[in-house]
């Protein structure tokens, strides 16, 4: 390869990466520049569940959701990112780290009140969630 096609190729990838990344700027993350957005309504079914490296390894899926009182949440590991946990902001539930993909972590929800969980290991990448915990008779 002479050096004007070496030259013109390393533009070439310089240009597709540049591209690539301003693409990626109207990606929404949890806990990004779109904390505001609307969950994922759920409400009306007695288990829900949420994947736990998501889109790429390094999300929760749906991020944020909306249930009942009595509703079950079931975090299920996708087995992408490496290892992961869930762990509520406040201390209220953790469910240790895991890798393996099938792995699953579960819990009632009994009180209407909004949980704001993350992935330790992952926090920084902004792997976080909500779930909004409503109370439909009231």
């Amino acid at each position: 390869m002479n050096a004007r096609t070496r030259r013109d190729l390393l533009a070439a990838v310089g240009a597709a990466s540049t591209a690539g990344l301003a693409g990626c700027a109207g990606v929404l993350l949890p806990g990004g520049d779109d904390d505001d957005a609307a969950p994922v309504d759920r409400t009306g079914e007695e288990t829900v569940a949420v994947a736990v490296g998501a889109d790429g390894g390094f999300s929760f899926a749906p991020a944020a959701v909306r249930i009942d009182v009595g509703t079950t949440v079931v975090w299920e590991w996708t087995g992408a990112g490496g290892s992961h946990n869930v762990v509520d902001r406040d201390g209220a539930f953790d469910s240790g780290l895991a890798a393996a993909e099938g792995y699953a972590f579960e819990r009632e929800f009994a009180t209407a009140e909004t949980y704001e969980y993350v992935c330790t290991p992952h926090q920084t990448r902004n792997m976080e969630g909500t779930i909004e915990v409503v109370d439909s008779d009231g």
